[in-house]
């Protein structure tokens, strides 16, 4: 039954390979747990009790409130995959309570920073310091995630309209606009690239041309960054932060912002407003006579 709910997430409900691998690895362990703790190797005998133990295990072993919670959701997946297919009568799920987690606010680098980490960035040579320019450039100029921008081809490129399209979450197509000045050092990029390793499909290569991996696109921001900002995380998502933040700040609408990141509700663009909140409080504390 597992096997077939990975393969119903995959190719029907369209989840991500990432999301997909993540599910299978959360219920792996909460089988390996049940088989050395109860012996048990039949789904209709599970109860809330043992999963609930399962969850006490998990806290007790270090995992966070926010972690078991991501568990807990691809628990609940797959018992609601259960009950439609008629294997359980009963989820027991539904008596299971999750762990209560700390609101915890987007970090995101400060306009200054991200303006002399630009600037530090500018005029560099040949392929590989223009490729990792140009990477963070994509990540704050559009804000996509990780595994959109490994998937990118030159041919999602339009340099006619100054836009990107991206295959997000769940293969939900969207097109990202981008500014003149981004364009022009993108296609210094695809130029550089094609005199380096000739035509290819994909728009980011390695050094020696092959085609790129997430690990090693977290290193090429995290050292970037770390020489511009003091925050704990340093990431390709802490870019995507920031582009989300500097939008609002500077007056784009909420719904904007929301096609822009590619979200499915309104609710996940939301947490940026607690950000712009923050700077306004500071802004007026500055400035009005009574603050």
């Amino acid at each position: 039954m597992k096997d077939r709910f990975l393969a119903y997430i995959q190719y029907e409900k369209r989840y991500s390979p990432h999301t997909v691998t993540a599910y299978r690895t959360d219920l792996d362990q909460f089988f390996t747990f049940l088989s050395a703790q109860y012996q048990i190797t039949d789904i209709s005998v599970i109860d809330h009790s043992m999963i609930r133990s399962w969850l006490v295990f998990l806290m007790e072993q270090g995992d966070s409130p926010r972690s078991v919670n991501r568990k807990l959701t691809s628990l609940k997946s797959f018992y609601r995959f259960l009950l439609k297919e008629g294997v359980v009568e009963n989820n027991p799920m539904r008596r299971v309570i999750s762990p209560k987690t700390s609101k915890r606010l987007p970090e995101f680098v400060e306009t200054a920073s991200m303006s002399a980490l630009i600037g530090h960035m500018q005029g560099v040579e040949g392929f590989p310091g223009l490729r990792d320019m140009i990477i963070v450039e994509m990540f704050y100029n559009t804000g996509i995630r990780l595994s959109e921008l490994l998937n990118l081809k030159e041919t999602d490129v339009d340099f006619s309209s100054d836009t990107i399209k991206v295959m997000g979450k769940r293969n939900k197509e969207r097109i990202i606009p981008f500014s003149k000045k981004f364009g022009t050092l993108l296609k210094n990029y695809v130029k550089e690239k094609e005199n380096s390793f000739g035509q290819h499909p994909e728009l980011f290569l390695t050094d020696k041309g092959g085609k790129m991996y997430s690990k090693q696109i977290y290193l090429i921001v995290n050292k970037h960054l770390a020489g511009f900002t003091t925050l704990d995380k340093k990431s390709p998502h802490v870019l995507r932060h920031t582009f989300a933040t500097h939008l609002l700040n500077n007056g784009a609408e909420l719904n904007a912002v929301k096609e822009l990141l590619g979200h499915a509700s309104l609710a996940a663009t939301q947490v940026y407003t607690h950000n712009t909140i923050d700077k306004l409080k500071r802004i007026y504390k500055q400035a009005h006579p009574r603050a």
